[in-house]
């Protein structure tokens, strides 16, 4: 091989190589939401002005909550809403005893793409969470029949390891993936002890949303803080969530250091400037 050929080779197997370090390098993420909950204390009193100021701050998409998760709006209404703040809300949290075929309907209009279970409390035995199982499966059965999916959103409880197994490994394993789908709240994986890279990589396929929601310390009992400030390293984490299929990533915070529409602003700067 002669000197040409030889620095021909190298320079094409150093620009070989900087191309798939760009490939695989850190990057921002390209859009982000909240849980609506976040801002609990503003919103009753005004959905639409607290709305409109989430998304000045950066939040492209909205997960709501409550039993009129459109906050006094008509479908058509809802729409032209987020169309003007240029807003997506693509869920919202429901017990389930609140998930009617009206609502879910609704809903379909309105553009989501999920109905969310908050929570369900802690399950007794096997036999419960089984039951609860089959009743994701059921509200999925009519959350299909519009286009949207059913998903369920953990707390602590699901993840602690009681009376032999896991609550929410049960839950997986005993719904249909074609109907239910998983929002994993990072925040109470791990304020439960459970390693959610680990989780991701084997269930990662059964969550389309997450929860980016932070810790300042986790014993003697979870306490929240705000993202940049907080144990939880969001950028291992995050990473770990697109690189098992991750759609949907949504900011909740429910303590703060000052009030809620500070820490939502703090937050919004934190994910603008994330790199997974």
């Amino acid at each position: 091989m002669n000197r040409r050929d030889f620095l021909q080779k190298t320079i094409a197997l150093s620009a070989a190589t900087m191309v798939g370090t760009d490939i695989f390098a850190a990057k921002k993420l390209k859009t982000f939401g909240c849980q609506l909950y976040s801002v609990r204390d503003l919103m009753p009193k005004n959905a639409k002005g607290t709305m409109e100021a989430l998304a000045k701050m950066g939040y492209e998409l909205f997960e709501s909550y409550s039993k009129d998760p459109f906050w006094g709006m008509s479908a058509d209404e809802a729409v032209r809403f987020l169309k003007d703040i240029d807003v997506r809300m693509i869920s919202t949290h429901l017990g389930l005893a609140d998930i009617n075929e009206a609502l879910v309907e609704k809903a379909a209009k309105v553009g989501l793409e999920y109905i969310i279970c908050p929570a369900i409390g802690p399950q007794k035995d096997l036999d419960a969470w089984k039951q609860k199982a089959s009743e994701f499966n059921m509200r999925g059965e009519l959350c299909k029949k519009y286009g949207l999916k059913f998903g369920y959103h953990n707390h602590s409880y699901s993840f602690a390891f009681v009376n032999g197994l896991k609550g929410q490994k049960v839950l997986l394993d005993n719904t249909d993936p074609s109907l239910v789908c998983y929002e994993l709240d990072m925040c109470w994986s791990e304020a439960a002890g459970e390693n959610t890279i680990d989780h991701l990589k084997q269930y990662g396929n059964r969550y389309e949303l997450c929860h980016v929601k932070q810790l300042v310390e986790k014993d003697p009992k979870p306490k929240q803080t705000d993202l940049a400030d907080g144990i939880i390293d969001y950028a291992k984490l995050l990473r770990a969530a697109k690189d098992n299929g991750m759609k949907y990533y949504l900011v909740e915070q429910e303590q703060y250091p000052v009030d809620s529409i500070t820490s939502m602003k703090n937050d919004a700067v934190f994910m603008k400037g994330l790199k997974i």
